[in-house]
């Protein structure tokens, strides 16, 4: 799995108050680890910003109203056909690493849409236009049902479509931040060629540059990717309720895609139908992703650690050589901070958004830029590294040694606490470079008996004579404190 290390900002690297992005309405990019947002292009209309709202939009239209075109020429699917290949051409869309967004989150650099997905996209697309349905949102809509196709490429066929609409963007708001500029000329895989004055990205090998996006086109998954909020608005509109027979009612039912091929024999059996289909994932509230509050934990992390290193400083005790007891010795006194951090100084109230616990990874994340806030302001030669899921965060010797430690962070409302633990063991004992190793638990609720049985796998390990993962249980429960930081 990919790896992050210590986030580099836009706003840090170019020296720019970040409240001035924000003003702007522009994502502070994290430019060495790629943001899990997404631009969806059923934003885009309702951006503040004309280059987006007018031009962007006009540019996504007209660039699928051209395909709908090709595709109604279609004669036969097979690359022998003129209309057919040119169409597909038109639906390939490599990833655009310049924006520093998706899953590609070890780096900034991803792998786009595949000739494969794009043959299968195009002829279910054929299918659709087939029916009579001649609406641009119909290959945005497609990612509810078919195979392949999810917030990444979404993100990546909007990208590509309005690059240019960016570029523009991009010309105007780079002028009122002062940011230093060189020219480039930008070359996509599919061969779309552009011209524009931009940052260079100095995390990026090479000469490349940084394309900043706006924040009100961004969300954490596009609209066409989650069934769910699609059923739940659905079953809220009483036009559509009345359109719509009884026989595909249970489809609001739906909760996961999973359930995807049900959704796609409905949606292809007719045009109404597919239209009905398209009104259904028009009728989601088209809300872009909470940059301030952050609920699902994307963006919070990048900066808190400064904060915590600076008003809760950590003189750490730093060992004659850094072996494995000496880096064990370092991470163990950071897990205690990180207690502390949680407990006593009200950082727990950093593990939730309105009341209720981030995912996973936000822990995660949460504990890796502690520590590596705290390796920095100690000084220490040892790099913490963190997985892009959740999972562990590892502690190595920057230097080529490969011992190290590993740390990994799970909630109590993990339903499979207990059983990662045993996978850990088991880890542990198979990986020659490992260490040392800790299994820490926050507290956020539904805990039960989870510690107990904790404790028990631990002790059972033991008995066995099997290296055993220290177990750390913190309680990250909300309390009210006189001390915040």
């Amino acid at each position: 799995m990919a790896r992050i290390r210590s986030p580099r900002l836009f706003s840090s690297e170019y020296g720019i108050d970040p409240s001035r992005l924000n003003a702007l309405g522009v994502l502070d990019l994290t430019l060495n680890v790629d943001t899990r947002l997404f631009i969806d292009p059923m934003l885009l209309e309702a951006s503040v910003h004309p280059e987006i709202a007018q031009n962007a939009k006009a540019s996504y239209d007209a660039h699928f109203a051209r395909i709908i075109q090709f595709l109604k020429r279609v004669a036969r699917p097979h690359p022998s056909d003129v209309a057919w290949r040119t169409a597909k051409r038109l639906l390939s869309f490599p990833e655009v690493k310049w924006t520093c967004l998706g899953y590609g989150s070890g780096s900034v650099s991803g792998s786009g849409s595949g000739g494969e997905l794009t043959s299968q996209y195009v002829e279910t697309a054929r299918q659709i236009v087939a029916l009579g349905v001649d609406d641009p949102d119909l290959f945005v809509a497609m990612a509810l049902f078919e195979e392949g196709v999810g917030p990444d490429r979404i993100s990546d066929m909007a990208t590509n479509v309005i690059l240019g609409d960016l570029l523009e963007f991009n010309k105007r708001v780079l002028g009122e931040l002062g940011v230093p500029v060189r020219r480039y000329d930008l070359q996509l895989a599919n061969g779309n060629e552009y011209q524009a004055e931009l940052p260079r990205n100095p995390c990026i090998p090479g000469n490349e540059p940084v394309v900043l996006v706006p924040t009100d086109v961004l969300r954490d998954l596009p609209i066409a990717t989650d069934w769910s909020s699609v059923a739940d608005a659905a079953s809220k509109n009483a036009s559509l309720r009345g359109r719509v027979n009884r026989q595909i009612t249970k489809l609001w039912k739906i909760k996961s895609r999973k359930d995807k091929e049900a959704i796609r024999s409905w949606a292809l059996s007719g045009k109404t139908s597919f239209e009905d289909f398209l009104v259904m994932v028009r009728s989601v509230e088209g809300a872009p992703y909470d940059i301030d509050n952050d609920p699902a934990g994307e963006v919070f992390w990048r900066t808190l650690g400064a904060t915590v290193a600076r008003n809760c400083p950590l003189q750490l005790t730093n060992p004659s050589t850094l072996d494995g007891d000496g880096i064990n010795g370092i991470v163990l006194q950071i897990i205690e901070q990180f207690r502390f951090l949680i407990e006593n100084r009200r950082i727990s109230e950093e593990l939730y958004h309105g009341g209720r616990p981030r995912p996973e990874k936000s822990a995660q994340r949460l504990f890796f830029i502690v520590a590596d806030a705290y390796c920095k302001a100690n000084n220490l030669d040892i790099t913490p590294e963190a997985d892009t899921g959740n999972g562990p965060v590892d502690f190595k010797v920057s230097q080529g040694y490969t011992g190290r430690v590993l740390v990994e962070i799970k909630l109590s409302t993990n339903p499979k606490v207990v059983q990662g633990y045993s996978r850990q063991l088991k880890t542990y004992a198979a990986a020659e470079q490992t260490d040392r190793a800790h299994y820490v638990v926050i507290d956020v609720g539904g805990m039960g008996n989870k510690d107990q049985r904790l404790i028990a796998e631990k002790n059972e390990a033991a008995s066995s004579g099997k290296r055993a993962s220290e177990i750390h249980i913190i309680d990250g429960t909300r309390r009210p404190s006189a001390s915040k930081l």
